[in-house]
């Protein structure tokens, strides 16, 4: 086979198997050939584009601009992005719309030019980008209620201290209580500043993540490169997570304060309990950790509330993940002794220092190593609380850059 033929075979090769939609149109617009790719994008068969008007693929609204910017191509031929700004749709054969990414190159064939249009179908993108938007809007209605809440407990704080001024008798308790109100409002304050600042920063790279993701799963798909599409629907995976945690954390934190968190008990079985757990956190692991559970009680059942009992071992399980390289071990054990049932999470991560463990229950606070990995600064501080609603305690023990093992206990009658 000579250069030239290797050439022209090699040629074709790409041309057939590009992810991309290929048309070629002559400057009359009129279709000389398409690759696999489009004719799919548009829902022809094999040739059925040959021959026909560029402008059959346009819904018929833009046609004739479509035309006019097609003459001015033909006028100035430079290789370019359509539609820079805007948004555009391609018309299938079965009369529906979708929305399309094209970019135009040409090239001159026996003295006629030839128009290459490049085409990607961004559907799943679009699709995307609303679903975000809709998140977005989520949280400006979230962050409209938690400021328009602190306005009206500063009101009713005006109030109360009008009021409460007029009582001379009752001077000095309204001072003090004017001081415990004040104390909560800048609390308020700061809750609102921090919710701010933190969301800003922590929704910013997933949805940044999910994005670049996307547009590119819908490539691979079409070349059939499924290895690289399921490593970017993992990702989005895990920025969705990321989100999903985020907001969980809030919102959980915003019951709490109210005081609109139940308790709702009932009998659980503790292996297939802690059984379930692992296998829920399993997804979120880093490569090559494992979760081990370690059952020696005595007891089978225990009486307490599954749901506030499950975030509290999947927060604990997660952080151990997160703060552990990866490739080590996870531990989760339970005993029973004494009328309670303790579980143990242990873990081979970067520890907590002696200076970060008087503050870890703290609303807000990261420890100083904790470095670039994801956290509002929350888990821990809504885990204690969630502890003490079910009757129960929490402690720790930890070595810096060694690993920690954290402790529940919840009372057992039957223990």
């Amino acid at each position: 086979m000579d250069i030239t033929a290797m050439f022209t075979k090699a040629y074709r090769e790409i041309f057939q198997n590009m992810s991309e939609g290929i048309i070629m149109v002559d400057e009359r617009g009129t279709i000389a050939v398409a690759n696999p790719v489009a004719e799919q994008f548009f829902g022809y068969e094999p040739n059925e584009l040959n021959g026909r008007s560029i402008e059959e693929l346009l819904p018929q609204r833009l046609r004739q601009g479509h035309e006019k910017m097609r003459f001015g191509f033909n006028a100035h031929p430079q290789p370019r992005r359509m539609g820079m700004g805007r948004d555009l749709l391609g018309l299938r054969k079965n009369g529906s719309e979708f929305p399309i990414e094209i970019s135009l190159s040409y090239f001159n064939i026996q003295e006629k030019m030839m128009v290459m249009a490049f085409i990607s179908d961004i559907s799943q993108r679009k699709k995307t980008e609303e679903a975000l938007k809709r998140s977005e809007e989520q949280l400006i209605v979230y962050a409209a209620e938690l400021e328009n809440k602190v306005h009206l407990r500063t009101e009713a704080l005006n109030q109360s201290i009008t009021k409460l001024e007029n009582e001379v008798k009752e001077r000095k308790k309204a001072e003090e209580e004017a001081k415990k109100s004040l104390e909560k409002e800048r609390e308020l304050n700061d809750l609102k500043s921090k919710f701010v600042s933190i969301a800003s920063h922590e929704f910013r790279t997933p949805l940044s993540a999910v994005l670049s993701s996307t547009s590119l799963i819908q490539q691979y798909k079409n070349r059939g490169d499924f290895d690289k599409m399921d490593k970017h629907i993992n990702r989005v995976k895990s920025s969705v997570n990321h989100l999903t945690n985020i907001l969980n954390d809030f919102l959980s934190l915003g019951k709490l304060e109210e005081g609109r968190v139940e308790v709702n008990r009932e009998n659980i079985r503790l292996r297939e309990f802690l059984e379930e757990i692992v296998e829920e956190v399993k997804a979120s692991l880093k490569e090559n950790q494992k979760v081990e559970i370690e059952y020696t009680s005595s007891v089978n059942e225990v009486v307490t509330d599954p749901r506030i009992l499950r975030g509290i071992m999947f927060n604990l399980l997660s952080n151990a993940s997160k703060y552990s390289n990866p490739g080590k071990k996870i531990g989760i054990s339970c005993e029973s002794k004494n009328s309670f049932i303790y579980f143990h999470i242990k873990d081979e991560g970067i520890g907590i220092s002696a200076e970060d463990q008087k503050h870890l229950f703290e609303r807000f606070y990261r420890a100083s190593n904790a470095g670039n990995e994801q956290g509002t600064g929350l888990g821990l501080n809504i885990v204690k609380r969630y502890v003490e609603l079910i009757n129960g305690a929490i402690s720790f023990m930890s070595e810096y850059e060694k690993g920690s093992t954290f402790t529940i206990s919840i009372p057992c009658e039957n223990c």
